[in-house]
């Protein structure tokens, strides 16, 4: 299921999914809150919810439940039925990143690979824009908690309907 390049900047996860193309786009994106673990959490307090914004310019971020907001990534590309790409503001130390060029980069194509059937690639790239330290992100991403978790949760969220 997933796979690290061998310059290790950056973390790619496939899977396929047995939906149409602009099913899976719309899913991904509406429904992202349902995706992202509660438990993935920079906030003092619990998530009420995620929240994407689904356009270019718009904000990615968490909602505590006392109303407090978390803004950790912002949509750069939003190209229904086939593309999405984030800028992920998380930095190697888990904390919020200030500076956007030192944002890493977050992208999810929708491949039709039939009439209900398509390939979700995710790519995080360009970790070493982050800086020091980035090189402790790369396990933690590809890893069981990071963005294979994510998929397994969005295939569960299609499975359900």
């Amino acid at each position: 299921m997933t796979e690290t390049t061998d310059d290790r900047t950056d973390v790619r996860v496939e899977i396929t999914v047995e939906v149409p193309r602009a099913e899976a786009f719309r899913v991904f994106t509406e429904e992202f809150d349902a995706i992202k673990p509660r438990e993935h959490n920079l906030l003092a307090v619990d998530i009420a919810e995620t929240v994407l914004e689904p356009r270019a310019g718009g904000d990615v971020y968490d909602r505590g439940v006392d109303g407090s907001i978390c803004r950790w990534g912002q949509v750069l590309a939003y190209e229904p039925p086939s593309r999405l790409v984030l800028a992920w503001l998380i930095g190697p130390h888990w904390q919020l990143e200030q500076d956007p060029a030192q944002a890493s980069e977050v992208e999810i194509r929708f491949v039709e690979e039939g009439p209900s059937s398509t390939r979700v690639e995710l790519v995080h790239g360009h970790l070493d824009r982050h800086g020091d330290g980035w090189e402790g992100m790369v396990p933690a991403l590809d890893g069981d908690q990071g963005w294979p978790l994510y998929l397994q949760r969005y295939v569960e969220l299609l499975s359900a309907r």
